[in-house]
């Protein structure tokens, strides 16, 4: 219902001063929550660069002073977004490097692909779809960019060591991380068609493996072991 319509069933109300905007999300949701999750919206539906903070503030249902209390600037804003598509699955990276050999290469690998689909497929409205924008290029998103570069190395790391010999002789470590980070951000094309599924997370965890050279079988034994180790991550 508009605000016209609502005026029009309540009968007149007086106000002192102009009206407060008040946020349309459901209550309880932090403002900065709201921020975030209007401005992947719009930045995805038209694009960063036709995206204002007005329109975003207006979509929230704040003032867009209030916008400015969160988020100094759109570029920060994208920052943050970008961010939520990459920090988790470095923290499922810490947290499997810290199980140390108790976790085999190809587990911790596996593990980490279907974490980092399954961070992919949570973030706000697929804003892994704009990371390649010419916008964010800039120095302001050297933060973000440091933070997928980490997240490629420790695919490069884990991909090395789960690697069959022959594949390790002909891909170094660098090489390889480019290669199963981008197979892994194949989940972004897919959302775009559809709403990817656990098969899904599970089909491209076991590519990232036998793109490593790994047989059927080694793929089977990670993928189990790596279960029981996501299922102890929590």
């Amino acid at each position: 219902m508009d605000q016209a319509a609502a005026v029009d069933q309540a009968g007149p109300v007086s106000r002192a001063g102009r009206p407060r905007h008040r946020p349309q999300a459901a209550s309880g949701v932090p403002a900065r929550a709201q921020i975030l999750d209007a401005a992947a919206a719009l930045f995805t539906e038209h694009g960063f660069a036709a995206t204002s903070t007005r329109m975003i503030a207006e979509k929230v249902g704040i003032r867009q002073a209030s916008l400015y209390y969160h988020f100094a600037t759109k570029d920060e804003l994208l920052v943050e977004l970008l961010s939520t598509s990459v920090r988790p699955s470095l923290d499922v990276v810490e947290q499997v490097g810290a199980r140390g050999p108790q976790v085999s290469a190809a587990a911790a690998l596996y593990a980490v692909a279907v974490a980092d689909v399954r961070t992919l497929v949570t973030a706000p409205h697929n804003i892994g779809t704009l990371y390649l924008l010419p916008e964010a290029q800039g120095d302001v998103f050297a933060p973000f960019r440091a933070e997928r570069q980490e997240l490629q190395d420790a695919y490069g790391r884990l991909g090395a060591a789960a690697a069959a010999p022959s594949v390790a002789a002909e891909l170094p470590a660098g090489q390889l991380g480019e290669l199963l980070i981008q197979l892994v951000e194949v989940v972004i094309q897919i959302r775009r068609a559809r709403q990817p599924t656990a098969e899904d997370a599970t089909a491209i965890a076991a590519s990232c493996l036998r793109l490593c050279g790994l047989d059927a079988g080694a793929v089977a034994t990670a993928a189990t072991e790596a279960r029981a180790l996501l299922a102890s991550l929590g």
